[in-house]
């Protein structure tokens, strides 16, 4: 059976109290629907399609081509929702699953059994359930002395008997595609002026068809944000799933609870992350790292072997055996080379350097190429900036920079050379030369190993 699927996105989700799209708040760094879209992606060849309505510019650009979109020009309740899909779904499919872009909990593996449910049932739809004391705002599910499902009872319109059912609706649908189509067009009008889904179970009923009930596994998987309250639980929850997950992959956490790694992370085995590290976007960690504590890793990618402490790295490249900090910070375009150190409160930014070479504390280096095995002093600074444009540093294999050493770019210095303490170097410095004061003269040559 062909099978297409509907996120419902259109809704203004007034208790979020935000001019941001609810549906685009992020969770672990991501918008909330990009969860949704990924949840189907898998279930159907063709691309989902995102019923969209308030903030659609917004929510379209953030989704990209991952999707197809009409849109809810009124929102008029789920069933209305679900209609404005029809003409783009009508006569393509024989199954339809409907879910919606606020639940960013659900799994593919929950979703596909709900379809399965469906294709091995006789009747029109299965829905998915959940048991849980905490209705989140979902309606009942409404069983019969035969403990077939009879109704679904929003919330708002349950009596206290019915509110206390545990059974939940959680919103998410598989429908046989003609008989939903047709099923739209009887759904009545609510009190609030609206067209709910979960009346087509009652329209299902009445035609004497059965209605399928999947129970989720994990009820956390039906959480549906409608405030930060609930954001901040689906925040925690995923965490907690992520960490666990690396954590059986054999990445050591020594604290789960005060760790943070996005989705899009990779982490090499026998990595250790210590406390209050973040990890974002895509980046990389190797094989046997020690990560944090108190450390930033963004868009980052580095080797085997690496130590990070307290430090903040945003787009850098970091090869094997490279150790660094507390308090240093790479910025984009960082690439230190196989076994590089880096003392605490040191700065790179667009700038290479060298296998084994070493980079004192209190030190910035911008716009430089920096070749193997030098030795950047204690307060070393590329003066890359003139107010207009940045200029490039080039530093050969070898070099020694002394302490204080002012490096005011363009500048080249060769092969062997070395800076004395304090020195202003205003002009290129010829291989194994010394050079001292400001601004910064050649002293004399070196000798071989000096």
């Amino acid at each position: 059976m062909t099978l297409n699927a509907i996120i419902l996105a259109a809704g203004q989700g007034t208790r979020m109290r935000s001019s941001l799209p609810k549906v685009l708040h992020p969770i672990l760094g991501r918008p909330m629907i990009s969860y949704a879209v990924e949840a189907v992606a898998g279930l159907s060849d063709d691309l989902p399609v995102v019923v969209v309505g308030h903030g659609a510019e917004a929510v379209c650009r953030a989704v990209g081509q991952s999707a197809r979109f009409v849109t809810q020009e009124r929102q008029l309740g789920t069933a209305h929702a679900v209609k404005s899909a029809a003409p783009a779904l009508r006569g393509k499919c024989d199954l339809v699953l409907v879910t919606s872009a606020d639940m960013p909990l659900l799994t593919p593996e929950t979703l596909a059994h709900l379809v399965q449910a469906q294709e091995g049932g006789p009747g029109p739809l299965a829905i998915l359930t959940v048991v849980d004391e905490d209705s989140h705002g979902f309606g009942r599910v409404i069983r019969d002395g035969q403990g077939k499902v009879r109704e679904i009872v929003e919330e708002a319109h349950a009596t206290p008997e019915q509110r206390a059912i545990h059974e939940l609706n959680a919103g998410v649908y598989c429908f046989a595609a003609d008989w939903l189509w047709e099923a739209l067009e009887q759904v009545p009008v609510s009190p609030k002026g609206e067209y709910y889904l979960t009346d087509v179970i009652g329209l299902a009923v009445k035609q004497g068809l059965p209605v399928k009930a999947l129970t989720a596994d994990d009820p956390c998987e039906a959480i549906g944000v409608n405030t930060r309250v609930h954001l901040a639980e689906a925040g925690r929850i995923m965490r907690q799933r992520i960490n666990t997950a690396w954590m059986l992959a054999g990445v050591t956490l020594i604290d789960p609870q005060t760790t943070y790694i996005e989705p899009g992370v990779v982490l090499g085995q026998d990595t250790v992350i210590w406390p209050n590290s973040y990890l974002h976007g895509k980046t990389e960690v190797g094989a046997e790292c020690e990560i944090g504590p108190n450390t930033i890793l963004r868009d980052t990618k580095t080797g085997s072997r690496c130590k990070i402490l307290a430090s903040v790295l945003e787009g850098a490249l970091l090869e094997d055996g490279v150790s660094m900090g507390p308090f240093c910070h790479l910025r984009k375009g960082a690439h230190l080379a196989n076994g590089v150190h880096m003392g605490n409160f040191g700065e790179v930014k667009d700038s290479y350097l060298g296998p084994g070479t070493k980079m004192g504390h209190f030190s910035y280096i911008g716009n430089a190429t920096i070749g193997a095995d030098v030795n950047i002093g204690a307060g070393t600074i590329t003066c890359n900036y003139d107010g207009k444009h940045k200029h490039p540093t080039e530093i050969g294999d070898g070099v020694f920079v002394g302490s204080d050493t002012m490096l005011v770019a363009p500048v080249k210095l060769g092969e062997g050379s070395k800076t004395g303490a304090g020195s202003v170097v205003t002009h290129d410095v010829p291989d194994h030369t010394l050079v001292v004061g400001v601004p910064a003269r050649p002293l004399r040559k070196l000798e071989s190993g000096e």
